[in-house]
């Protein structure tokens, strides 16, 4: 499947383990939220890998208490009209403080693209059409935005307010 990072298809450097599956020796690889739960001691100790965690919808980041500490955290939308993972996201990113990779997977649509960027996505898998249909040109559909969001960018009232600030200095 191929994956969005900074505007553009990269390589995916992570693998999706199954919760019965080995841990290799080395690499970047992805584990479900219920053995990040079980088995959290043995997978920080494991030497020369990076673990990321895959979080289901219907789960509070919140209770997977280190979670801010994985470089990767996968986000899961089952349909598209499922939201939840956009609340995930938020929580994430301003109220846990959350500053590695945060990716979405499964339903992920182009419209939607950039509302999960203004959440605090940053990483996408998308399906094979992505490439050809020119998906990447969503990012750039919108630059102004009415409210203040996870990404940063800045929204109308704060550059209204900034040129009210220049204006009268």
């Amino acid at each position: 499947m191929p994956l969005v990072k900074d505007a553009s298809f990269v390589e995916d450097r992570w693998r999706h383990l199954a919760d019965d599956e080995a841990l290799p020796d080395k690499g970047d690889v992805t584990v479900t939220s219920a053995r990040w739960l079980k088995e959290r001691g043995a997978l920080a100790a494991a030497p020369g890998l990076r673990i990321g965690v895959r979080l289901p919808n219907d789960v509070a980041p919140a209770t997977l208490g280190d979670i801010v500490s994985a470089p990767l955290v996968v986000l899961q939308f089952p349909k598209f009209t499922d939201g939840r993972a956009y609340s995930q996201a938020r929580l994430l990113r301003q109220r846990l403080g959350f500053r590695g990779e945060l990716r979405a997977t499964g339903n992920v649509l182009r419209d939607q693209l950039l509302f999960m960027q203004r959440c605090g996505f940053d990483s996408f898998e998308v399906p094979e059409r992505a490439v050809a249909e020119d998906w990447l040109a969503a990012f750039r559909e919108f630059d102004v935005f009415y409210q203040p969001a996870a990404d940063g960018r800045p929204w109308l009232a704060a550059r209204r307010h900034a040129n009210e600030d220049v204006a009268t200095a």
